[in-house]
């Protein structure tokens, strides 16, 4: 995990998460081992089982997979899966599957994705798929209110973007604790302690976990592809002309 090196605003850190709905834990660590992944993966709570990749900036497993990759690669584990990631508490990325299938792909600020070219718009990208998320999840109540909250923008010298995931996964009735993943791999001050972690090594445990895990991190220095492969973009209209 990494804190923001902007100096705007209140320093923010980087973290991600993978949250999948089932009660058994055993056949998400054997994808992820299968997908050599490197991070922990937290025992199920009220019927969710939270995957936290050692990056959220970085690949953490084979074939350049960051944590949307992740999430993807574990789609077919459960009728449920969710990757979150904030990157320096400036952009919020959340992307969900149901039944296997992608139902929904948000980014809070497109610009903010690294290697973003200047034309890229700023504004959130993908609050339609939110009744979607909501139904996924089981809380299709919660639709119109995860909207509104996806929607926000936020100031950034005064908010930060783990403050609307935490109103995010309130919503959605998701483990909070998720928000303090960037201390890893120090205690989280809430949360599961880390005697109750699986801790991952390039999909191995114990000793060779951590020898093939540093090896894997060497490797892996690659940028996993970015969340929006088409963001939203500056047009050449008359409209547009005032971003010029």
């Amino acid at each position: 995990m990494t804190v923001s090196p902007e100096p705007e605003g209140p320093a923010g850190y980087s973290f991600g998460a993978v949250i999948v709905r089932t009660d058994a834990r055993e056949p998400v660590l054997a994808r992820l081992r299968d997908i050599g992944f490197s991070g922990w993966v937290a025992p199920p709570e009220d019927g969710w089982l939270v995957v936290l990749p050692e990056s959220a900036e970085a690949a953490v497993a084979a074939d350049r997979r960051g944590v949307v990759e992740v999430g993807e690669a574990l789609a077919g584990t459960a009728p449920t899966v969710l990757a979150l990631r904030v990157l320096h508490d400036r952009q919020l990325a959340l992307v969900v599957w149901a039944e296997g299938q992608e139902v929904a792909r948000y980014v809070s600020d497109p610009s903010r994705e690294p290697g973003a070219g200047a034309d890229v718009l700023d504004d959130p990208s993908g609050v339609e798929g939110t009744e979607a998320v909501a139904e996924a999840c089981g809380r299709p109540e919660a639709g119109e209110d995860l909207a509104e909250v996806l929607d926000e923008g936020l100031d950034p010298d005064e908010e930060i973007e783990s403050e609307r995931l935490s109103r995010v996964l309130g919503l959605l009735g998701l483990p909070a604790w998720v928000v303090s993943a960037w201390v890893l791999p120090k205690r989280m001050p809430v949360g599961p302690a880390p005697r109750d972690l699986v801790r991952l090594g390039a999909g191995r445990t114990g000793l060779g976990g951590w020898v093939s895990g540093r090896v894997a991190r060497s490797l892996r220095r690659r940028r996993p592809p970015p969340v929006l492969t088409d963001p939203p973009r500056r047009g050449a209209g008359p409209d547009d002309l005032m971003w010029m």
